[in-house]
C-alpha cells in the first residue's frame, strides 16, 4: 500500500500566510456598523444594505432603496492605517464625509440624522 500525500487546494498555493487574498470587516467593527444600521432602519432613513470584500477593501453600502445608487459607503482600507486612518464614509457623490483611525468616531457622523425634533 502506497501513501500519498494530500493535494493542496489550488488557491492556497498563490497567496502567503501574512497576506491575505481580501479585506473583511471584523465581528467588532460589523457589530458597530449593524447597530447603526438597525437605528437608521428604526428612523426610515436606511431600508437595505449590501456588502463588498476586495483585495485591498472592504465596503459596507447602505441604499434606501435596491436598485438606487447607495446613499453612503463605510470603507476599511488598511493600507492606510497610518496614514489618514483606514476607515471612511463615502456620500453618494464620492466625497469623503469622515475618515480616520477608530470606526466608532467615524460612524459618529449619522447621529445627528438621528436628532429630530418632537413633534
Amino acid at each position: 500500500m502506497t501513501v500519498q500525500t494530500p493535494t493542496p487546494f489550488p488557491g492556497n498555493s498563490q497567496t502567503s500566510p501574512s497576506q491575505p487574498d481580501k479585506v473583511v470587516f471584523d465581528r467588532h467593527e460589523l457589530g458597530a456598523i449593524m447597530g447603526l444600521y438597525g437605528r437608521m432602519v428604526a428612523a426610515g432613513e436606511w431600508r437595505d444594505y449590501g456588502l463588498s470584500f476586495l483585495r485591498d477593501l472592504a465596503v459596507f453600502s447602505v441604499f434606501r432603496r435596491t436598485a438606487e445608487h447607495p446613499l453612503y459607503r463605510i470603507e476599511k482600507r488598511p493600507k492606510l492605517r497610518g496614514k489618514q486612518g483606514m476607515y471612511a464614509v463615502i456620500g453618494m457623490d464620492g466625497q469623503i464625509l469622515k475618515r480616520g483611525a477608530d470606526l466608532k468616531t467615524v460612524l459618529r457622523i449619522f447621529d445627528r440624522k438621528l436628532i429630530r425634533p418632537v413633534d
